[in-house]
């Protein structure tokens, strides 16, 4: 139900670029998957989906190394981008006005593969980073809301600590502790082994 690929490639913002590995996260089953963010290599996310029908290329956010590959995913596959529309400026630094995408809102449930998503608005990171919680498969996919050690970084534009602090605070921890989260980088992690550490959190960040 859940295939990862990890992708490489940069992430540009604030005239700075950085090498950064990505995870693509395909939630679904043997006839029709999501996949959440679309980085760097559209070629190696569709061999990776391969006949499956593609419901949705699902943003978490508009950082160039999460939506980089949606464009030519949609065309590859015929499925909608979905985004929140608080990121459309980040999106437009990325694709201007030539690329369309379908609104995603917060509390809305995607049907794929016999499992229910529910998108999570959790600004803080971007102004419309969202989580996907998949509870039948007791699985959040936080993109770069929150990692194991921590939460996303938000020392760049339209970032703030203290809202991704109360996104995480309301809106992840009170999930069951033993809810898988897959990062939007690196390995993942569980509600109940990050929720002790929010203080801490608070105290680095403050």
């Amino acid at each position: 139900m859940i295939d990862r690929i990890i992708t490489s490639g940069t992430f540009s913002l604030d005239g700075g670029t950085w090498e950064v590995d990505n995870n693509i996260w395909l939630v679904g089953d043997a006839r029709e998957v999501v996949i959440i963010d679309a980085a760097h290599d559209a070629a190696a996310i569709a061999e990776r989906v391969g006949g499956r029908t593609v419901k949705a290329v699902l943003c978490t956010h508009a950082h160039n190394d999460h939506i980089n590959a949606a464009r030519s995913l949609a065309e590859l596959t015929g499925a909608p981008i979905r985004l929140h529309p608080a990121d459309q400026v980040l999106w437009e630094q990325q694709y201007g006005d030539e690329v369309a995408y379908e609104a995603l809102s917060d509390g809305e449930k995607i049907a794929v593969g016999g499992v229910t998503l529910e998108i999570l608005h959790t600004p803080g990171h971007a102004p419309g980073a969202v989580c996907v919680h998949a509870p039948d498969l007791g699985a959040l996919f936080s993109g770069d809301t929150l990692f194991k050690g921590g939460p996303g970084a938000t020392g760049r534009s339209y970032s703030s600590f203290d809202t991704i602090i109360d996104s995480i605070r309301n809106r992840l921890l009170p999930l069951p502790p033993e809810t898988v989260v897959h990062t939007g980088h690196g390995e993942s992690t569980t509600i109940g082994a990050e929720g002790p550490h929010l203080e801490e959190w608070i105290t680095r960040g403050s």
